[in-house]
């Protein structure tokens, strides 16, 4: 039984479209009748893919329909992926809010227990925190603050609107320790949004910041 070319550019097609893997010549030729030129019919197939959406293209020993390079940009897919904060940095978010600006050595004093080094680096790549300048001690560590974007996120005005001691207590959100403890003044009011007294300095935008001081 005699195919004729157009034919057989029609089934080869269909085999590529069909198939999850690169088809080789030989994976084609099973299923073609036996002496076609399968080599020169995937040429004339792949020049008349050359100005569409999918290119025919070789992979490895095999062939197969890819999208066109010019178009990858419209075919990203992006997608929001949500994922649960540990433990340690729902309670470091909440010291460095109520205690801003505090170094990682404050943080792990208030905590009472070591800060894994990529807490920080978390709340640093969500946007919530940023550099609030070097304490003016030895060593000069990094103080860390909130950000707009952690204003923004939890619907906040300002630091003023952070939940008071009560507030936090009646929603379970201190336990024992009361790690969110933020620092009260003489009249036994909240003062967590407020800079402390220790001097800084603030740190250039080109600085390069490192998370474990």
């Amino acid at each position: 039984m005699m195919i004729e070319r157009f034919e057989l550019l029609r089934i080869i097609e269909a085999m590529l479209f069909a198939s999850r893997e690169p088809l080789s010549e030989k994976d084609l030729a099973l299923r073609l009748p036996e002496g076609v030129d399968i080599a020169g019919l995937l040429d004339e197939l792949k020049a008349q893919f050359a100005n569409r959406g999918v290119h025919l293209t070789p992979v490895g020993i095999g062939w197969a329909f890819r999208t066109a390079p010019d178009l990858a940009q419209y075919m990203e897919l992006e997608r929001i992926i949500v994922r649960k904060m540990s433990r340690a940095g729902i309670e470091t978010l909440a010291i460095i809010a109520y205690h801003q600006p505090v170094t990682r050595a404050e943080i792990e004093e208030i905590r009472g227990v070591s800060l894994s080094r990529g807490t920080l680096d978390i709340l640093l790549e969500a946007g919530w925190i940023r550099p609030r300048g070097r304490r003016q001690v030895p060593g000069k560590p990094i103080t860390w603050g909130t950000s707009d974007s952690f204003l923004d996120h939890f619907g906040l005005e300002s630091l003023s609107s952070l939940p008071g001691v009560g507030e936090l207590k009646a929603a379970g959100l201190l336990d024992k320790r009361q790690l969110w403890n933020p620092p009260m003044d003489t009249e036994g009011q909240q003062e967590g949004h407020e800079e402390d007294n220790e001097p800084y300095e603030a740190v250039e935008p080109d600085e390069a910041i490192a998370l474990d001081d």
